[in-house]
């Protein structure tokens, strides 16, 4: 699905003391690159906001002047996209998943509601948090009909300056996207970070973060199967000893990665060599096992 980004970066953080909150880090991750790394596959991103340093290239624009709003930053950002669909984010969440992006971007093209003219789909579809409320910088927009009504707002009212989401977003048919529990959290407050700091590392879901966070620092993007590397990890462990765990699992890596540099697929490579290495583990403890008993037997 082709589709370009805006994310708005440039806002005043009042609440967080003037701080620069895209740069904030959740995870050891500044939260502005966990929103980028939601949307990888967009063909032009846009971050409407200062510049700074980024774990991926994106194109930078702002709002004239700086501190408009978000409307004004919206058509700051929507003039350099020429998509027919655009995502639009803002810079705070640290748990958007590319699921919900996915979600997003194919609802617009859902059957429109009963009693709308006979144009199919919805002018664009925004996230509904867990409470009810929606989320007007979490959503897709396709950009004649959000780029028809920033005109008009920008002729009714001489500015788009100050201008409220709303004034936008209720001229517009927009389908309604549920929210997982933590797509839509933002962290508005020091409070909010905090709260996002320690869900990270909760216990049901620290390690799918951290995967998650690793793939993302080393460029990678790989379905893996954590099972079957902790049931190596463990056999490796267990069978041979313990500094055998992070080695082993380490070569399997490296040897998937030459596989898949010969054309293998990387998620099978990954699968094939863990295979190998686990089964060569239960094989070193089976002949631990024996030689022991034998040991016993004949003393």
């Amino acid at each position: 699905m082709s589709y370009d980004a805006i994310v708005l970066a440039g806002g005043a953080a009042r609440r967080l003391g003037g701080a620069d909150k895209p740069a904030l880090s959740v995870g050891g991750r500044a939260l502005l690159d966990r929103v980028l790394d939601a949307c990888p596959d967009a063909r032009t991103t846009v971050v409407v906001g200062d510049r700074r340093a980024t774990a991926r290239p994106v194109h930078w624009t702002r709002e004239d002047p700086p501190g408009g709003g978000p409307v004004a930053a919206l058509d700051a950002g929507l003039r350099r996209t020429t998509a027919e669909l655009v995502l639009v984010l803002s810079a705070d969440l640290p748990f958007l998943d590319r699921e919900t992006v996915r979600a997003l971007l194919e609802a617009p093209s859902a059957p429109a509601a009963p009693g709308r003219d006979a144009t199919p789909g919805w002018d664009g579809a925004m996230l509904r948090d867990p409470d009810g409320r929606d989320q007007p910088l979490v959503a897709a927009y396709r950009a004649e009909p959000l780029r028809r009504e920033i005109a008009l707002l920008a002729a009714e009212h001489g500015t788009l300056t100050g201008l409220p989401l709303r004034a936008l977003t209720a001229e517009l048919d927009l389908a309604r996207v549920t929210s997982r529990p933590l797509a839509s959290f933002d962290c508005d407050t020091w409070d909010d970070l905090a709260a996002a700091r320690a869900r990270i590392r909760e216990h049901g879901s620290v390690l799918e973060q951290w995967i998650t966070a690793v793939k993302s620092e080393l460029g990678i993007d790989l379905t893996v199967d954590t099972k079957a590397l902790l049931d190596l990890a463990r056999d490796a462990a267990h069978g041979v000893a313990r500094p055998a765990a992070p080695l082993t699992t380490f070569l399997v890596g490296y040897a998937a990665a030459h596989a898949a540099a010969t054309g293998a697929d990387p998620a099978q490579a990954v699968a094939e060599a863990s295979r190998k290495a686990a089964d060569l583990a239960l094989r070193w403890a089976d002949e631990a096992a024996a030689d022991s008993a034998e040991q016993n037997g004949s003393g």
